[in-house]
Parts: C-alpha cells; sequence; structure tokens
C-alpha cells in the first residue's frame, strides 16, 4: 500500500474497535471529511473501474476498500463464534470472501456493495468449516491419530523407500497394531469434496463441481453399501476382518498382509475370496 492516497480520495484508517458483532455497521465515520462507509466505497469503487490493473493508485484504493469493509468481515464470522475454531483464522477466511467481492463487484447494477459481497463472505467461511471438517462423526483421539500417522507414514516411506507395515507404524508411534488400522479406516471419513473445487481434467477441467450438478461422483456411489457393510464387517471373524480392513483401508497387497497376519499369500487370497463372497451374498439378502 502506498504512504498516502491519491489526489481526490480522502485517506482511510482501520474500521473502529469495538463494532457490535451483531449488527452490520451500515454507517460510520470512515473519514476525516465524514463520509459514511457506503458512500465513500460506491466512491472508491467507480475510482477503480476507471484505473488499470497495474495502477499503484488501483492498488491503493482496492487496499482501502478492504480496510473500510473489514466491519462486514467480522460481522459474517461472529455468525460462527460457537464453532471450534478461533474467529481470528475465521475472520482471515471471510477477509478472502471479501476479496473476491471486491474483485467482482460492479456498482453500475444498482445494488449495495454489503448485500453483494455479504453471501461470498458467509459462503467463503461455511466453505472453510465443510471442507475443513469430517464427513462422519469421528473420536478426536481417531482423528489425531490419523494426523500423527499420515505423518509418521510420510517419514517412515523416506526412510525405507517402499511404504511402511501397519507393524512399523505401531511401533513408531507406540501404538497397538489394531490402533493403526482404526487410524488408517477413519481418514476415510475425511475425503468430503467441496463444491468450489475444480472439476475433473478428463471432463473438461473448466469451472467447479458446482458449475456441473451433472457431474457423477464416483465417492458417492458406494455410501449406500458402505452402510450396509457395517454390520456384516461387525459378523465376521477378527482374522478375516482384519484382513479385509487392511486389504481396503490400510492399500496393503496379499504378500503384506500375509506377513502380518502369518499365514501364506494363497491363504489369504482364499480368504479374501471367500469373505467377499459371504459379504456379497449378505449385501444381496438385504
Amino acid at each position: 500500500m502506498i504512504d498516502a492516497p491519491p489526489a481526490g480520495i480522502p485517506p482511510v484508517g482501520p474500521p473502529p474497535a469495538g463494532t457490535p458483532s451483531g449488527a452490520v455497521p451500515e454507517t460510520g465515520t470512515a473519514s476525516p471529511a465524514g463520509l459514511d462507509t457506503r458512500t465513500l466505497s460506491r466512491a472508491l469503487f467507480l475510482r477503480l473501474a476507471t484505473l488499470a490493473q497495474d495502477s499503484p493508485e488501483r492498488a491503493y484504493v482496492r487496499d482501502t476498500l478492504i480496510e473500510l469493509n473489514l466491519p462486514l468481515v467480522r460481522y459474517a464470522a461472529a455468525r460462527f463464534r460457537s464453532r471450534n475454531e478461533p474467529m481470528e483464522d475465521i475472520v482471515q477466511v471471510g477477509t478472502i470472501g471479501l476479496i473476491k467481492a471486491i474483485d467482482r463487484f460492479d456498482c453500475e447494477r444498482g445494488v449495495e456493495f454489503p448485500t453483494f459481497a455479504m453471501p461470498t463472505v458467509v459462503g467463503e467461511i461455511k466453505r472453510f468449516f465443510r471442507d475443513t471438517s469430517w464427513s462422519v462423526r469421528v473420536p478426536r483421539r481417531l482423528q489425531e491419530l490419523r494426523l500423527a500417522l499420515t505423518k509418521t507414514s510420510d517419514e517412515l516411506a523416506q526412510k525405507l523407500d517402499r511404504s511402511p507395515t501397519v507393524p512399523e507404524l505401531a511401533k513408531a508411534l507406540g501404538v497397538s497394531e489394531d490402533d493403526v488400522v482404526d487410524g488408517l479406516a477413519v481418514g476415510n471419513a475425511y475425503t468430503a469434496s467441496s463444491l468450489d473445487s475444480p472439476a475433473p481434467e478428463d471432463d473438461g477441467g473448466e469451472g467447479s463441481l458446482a458449475d456441473r450438478l451433472g457431474y457423477e461422483d464416483t465417492a458417492l456411489e458406494g455410501v449406500e453399501y458402505r452402510e450396509s457393510l457395517k454390520p456384516l464387517l461387525a459378523k465376521l471373524p477378527p482374522r478375516e476382518r482384519r484382513i479385509i480392513m487392511l486389504r481396503f483401508f490400510a492399500n496393503m497387497t496379499q504378500s503384506q498382509i500375509g506377513e502380518e497376519v502369518g499365514i501364506s499369500q494363497m491363504h489369504v487370497s482364499r480368504l479374501l475370496t471367500r469373505t467377499l463372497a459371504q459379504l456379497r451374498e449378505g449385501l444381496i439378502a438385504d
């Protein structure tokens, strides 16, 4: 930001402290000239539209608009105060939405900027919570274990030049092998995709998933089957259930599973075939 405003634009300082969180500050003494926030914002937007992208004056005007409208972000962030996230982080995320709204706003459309910006700010905050949340409720202990597993797995993979086994992960973390398997399994609860993530490259790669509501999300295809499988998996003998978990949740090969369980690869193959057939019959029966 440059030190002084260009000619014709009054200086604007940071928004006043103590702005109530329960209401959008519609007016205020935003400048020495006594202009209210909305009037000054409109004047700045009109000026912004006339400036070149690489103009230093444009950068100043844009930064001033951001500072001037930060109370909107604090107002939106206050709605999420009960969430288990620092308010400072929520405000930072909301500010990203504010910047996006400033860059897209056209004051000639006859819409006040707060009305235009608020959905974008709130949407950015909601997306933050959606993209950093678990798709199912998972105990905090397992959430923390998953993070530790991810870090330790990467470290061991670099050291061993291969994917670490469950016993190696358990030893490195000082937990049981069953805990490792559980931690690997809950990682599947953290795979929800944002509607704002890029569209698949094989489908053109343009726009976001929200722009292509007809796009088939393969991650959702098996939800019903996974829910139906849960009681069937619970009924399996411990060894068969562990083999299924290692194969489809820990992504281990049959040979690795054989070493893990203490049986031959051929025996693992037979048990997998028999167990999968049993699960398939259970699904059909349901």
